[in-house]
């Protein structure tokens, strides 16, 4: 029997285009053209999955996620998000509210068959389970149970700290009373070793949480860490994350899982640096700042050159030589500060 997806979409060039593709992937469609109609449609014939446009007139996507929840027959169907709007307040509002996926505009077929595919395998299984529609008990409503509910939390309880680019956030040896959530900007973290040469440990960017040196000991600091561009900050103490984690026991699993992809992270660089040749180390530290920093391919990168070289674990004049290189052979382009890249693939494959 063909599962029944309810499309939800204002632009009429879309909404057709993506219905055609759901049926010719073995889907039933039914379509709306606003909220109000796609709330109608879901309260006559409930879905099995529901795909919904943002920005839409009568009521928008919000809106429609959040009727759906006030009705038993439709507030446990699979929600997904298929919008251009792309910030971080966008997105954590959606999942918020209670969406299962958010799937941004342009998207290819794939990326849309695979997101239907797997909630309705997920909910499939939890039916299985369970034999029953799946309830949210009401002793758990308030539990903080992932990730995005414990930055929530940062973003209602903590206290708001503004730094300039170049300020010091913390530094290594001080009391390390708070732990921070990046709400805008980009931050440095950093060691001197005994040579006084400086060795970046790590970046964070908007929506990563650092300065967890300990949870439940008061051990200083182990790095100092530095606004590269401007940043706004939320802390907690470490006194009101542990009874967070007490509490939430959920939301620990989820810290944990954080601090194995980090010390992971680490290891792959502490290889890099031993193993790897100058120019991929190079290459890499660029396409690593890109990401960071979120920018395409052809978007400028302004980074200073010692930041370069101590993520890369090279001297800054044998960074400043190899980037040389790689802009007479036409792999970036350099203004300046700025750092361009013009032939990502060749990046990419560099030894």
């Amino acid at each position: 029997m063909k599962k029944l997806v309810l499309l939800i979409e204002d632009d009429t060039v879309l909404r057709e285009n993506t219905a055609e593709l759901l049926s010719l992937s073995n889907y039933e469609v039914i379509t709306a053209a606003n909220g109000q109609l796609g709330v109608e449609k879901a309260l006559q014939r409930p879905p099995d999955i529901i795909i919904c446009d943002i920005m839409m007139p009568v009521l928008d996507g919000y809106g429609v996620l959040e009727k759906l929840a006030q009705h038993v027959d439709t507030k446990h169907i699979p929600f997904v998000f298929l919008s251009a709007k792309t910030e971080r307040k966008d997105v954590r509002k959606g999942m918020d509210l209670g969406a299962d996926d958010y799937i941004t505009k342009p998207f290819n077929e794939q990326e849309l068959i695979s997101a239907i595919e797997s909630r309705l395998a997920k909910m499939a299984l939890l039916k299985e389970q369970l034999n029953v529609v799946v309830e949210v008990e009401d002793n758990v409503k308030d539990e903080l149970r992932t990730l995005n509910d414990l930055k929530n939390f940062f973003d209602d309880n903590g206290e708001v700290f503004s730094f300039k680019q170049g300020d010091l956030i913390y530094k290594e040896g001080f009391n390390s009373n708070y732990i921070y959530l990046i709400t805008s900007g980009l931050v440095k973290c950093y060691k001197f070793d005994e040579q006084g040469k400086e060795l970046t440990t790590a970046l964070y960017k908007e929506d990563d949480l650092f300065g967890y040196t300990s949870f439940i000991q008061n051990i200083p600091y182990q790095e100092s860490a530095t606004a590269i561009k401007d940043v706004i900050v939320v802390g907690i103490s470490k006194m009101q994350l542990k009874e967070v984690l007490d509490n939430n026991h959920k939301v620990t699993l989820a810290l944990i899982q954080l601090l194995t992809d980090d010390l992971k992270g680490v290891k792959d660089q502490l290889l890099q640096m031993a193993y790897s040749s100058v120019n991929k180390k190079t290459a890499s530290t660029i396409l690593k700042f890109a990401k960071k920093l979120n920018q395409a391919p052809g978007d400028p990168i302004r980074i200073s050159r010692s930041d370069l070289a101590s993520v890369a674990g090279i001297a800054t004049e044998t960074l400043i030589r190899t980037i040389s290189s790689f802009k007479k052979e036409g792999i970036i382009e350099i203004e300046g500060r700025n750092i361009r890249i013009v032939d990502l693939q060749k990046l990419e494959e560099i030894q």
